[in-house]
């Protein structure tokens, strides 16, 4: 497993995973953060953070059913592993502190 720094995009992407609960795949996850972010983002950047963060051990993957919509095709289907949870939380804990770490005083 690689290391588990995120960078800015892997984080969105993380994110949105988490959101989609259960039905996050590469279109899903790029409506996902349009919508939440006002972002446009383009699949194939996404497909990469994705594969990272699956090597990095913070989502795992699996297929999706045969759907006819799709041609027949099927979705690779991405879920957050606790690994990414904690990844999350670790991330949201260290901005919380760093908001908290601004004086007063840097607003005027």
């Amino acid at each position: 497993m690689k290391g588990t720094y995120l960078g800015e995009f892997e984080e969105v992407v993380l994110l949105a995973v988490a959101i989609r609960a259960g039905d996050a795949y590469g279109a899903a996850v790029v409506n996902e953060i349009e919508q939440q972010m006002n972002r446009s983002v383009n699949l194939g950047a996404v497909h990469s953070a994705l594969n990272r963060l699956q090597e990095k051990g913070l989502v795992r993957s699996e297929m999706g059913g045969i759907s006819a919509e799709r041609g027949g095709r099927r979705k690779r289907l991405y879920t957050v592993t606790n690994a990414g949870r904690r990844a999350l939380e670790e991330v949201r804990e260290l901005r919380s502190q760093m908001w908290e770490a601004i004086p007063k005083t840097a607003w005027s």
